[in-house]
């Protein structure tokens, strides 16, 4: 059994109940991104998708604020003196942090409070679900940098959860998303109040961590893997999907528990 790695220096991590709880640490400062705490997260999540003892992630807000984005005196500042071979090996580990998220097997929710900016709104955009709270503040503000707003996948993934026109005026003006308009656009599941925040979304990641979680590995691969499949192949591919779900053990215990008019208790395999 591979468990989940905990010791990490660049980021808060603990696991309650087969839930990792990670968020950055560095509250004074709404918690920057540094080159250090880029490459961790890309590691533990890349680790993750080989966890047994894992079930949900949340990723949580830390003193109020979710993520400033990059760190403008450790990131920002020496970006402007790399060379392009050195730029592009920063903007493709920055990429593989996003590619980590999607691919570790694991529900992922964003807890959003406060400030989530940049760098930092883009992890909760590539989390599965997002919780908000009313003083929540998304902005993509790359174009305020002067950078183009394709970054880490977010002309990929941000239309797909708020509509293309929504996503591109994100881009290119770079203002504020509010946690009215998020939600209503449907980039927020839910908004709860600051002090309800952690709460909702523990209770979330226990509702789904309880679920059958090898089931729910598939539904997160083929959520991301049918974005680029006609029709006729998401029907094929989610066919042979079901088809390995049925092979479970947990498929039988679902059946069995409604034969006998019981809530079925699901062990991931």
């Amino acid at each position: 059994m591979t468990t989940c790695r905990t010791d990490v220096s660049h980021f808060k991590c603990d696991i309650v109940n087969r839930i990792a709880r990670v968020s950055l640490d560095r509250p004074d400062r709404k918690n920057p991104l540094t080159f250090d705490s880029y490459a961790e997260l890309r590691d533990w999540f890349r680790e993750l998708a080989y966890c047994d003892d894992i079930d949900a992630v949340v990723f949580g807000s830390n003193g109020g604020n979710f993520s400033s984005g990059g760190d403008v005196h450790d990131i920002i500042g020496p970006l402007t003196k790399m060379t392009m071979k050195e730029l592009l090996q920063f903007t493709r580990m920055t990429g593989d942090l996003v590619k980590a998220i999607m691919n570790c097997g694991k529900p992922v929710i964003a807890a959003v409070d406060g400030i989530s900016v940049g760098a930092g709104a883009i992890i909760a955009m590539a989390s599965d679900l997002r919780i908000g709270t009313p003083a929540a503040k998304t902005a993509f503000l790359f174009s305020r940098v002067g950078l183009a707003g394709c970054d880490m996948g977010a002309c990929a993934i941000l239309p797909r959860i708020i509509g293309q026109g929504r996503a591109a005026e994100l881009f290119y003006t770079g203002r504020t998303m509010t946690a009215e308009e998020g939600e209503r656009w449907g980039y927020y599941n839910r908004i709860v109040a600051p002090d309800a925040l952690e709460e909702e979304s523990m209770a979330l990641a226990t509702r789904i961590a309880e679920g059958p979680n090898f089931a729910h590995m598939m539904t997160k691969t083929m959520l991301q893997q049918e974005w680029s499949m006609s029709i006729d192949q998401a029907i094929e591919a989610e066919a042979q999907t079901q088809a390995l779900c049925m092979q479970t053990e947990d498929f039988k215990r679902a059946y069995v528990a409604f034969t006998n008019k019981e809530k079925p208790v699901f062990e991931g395999n």
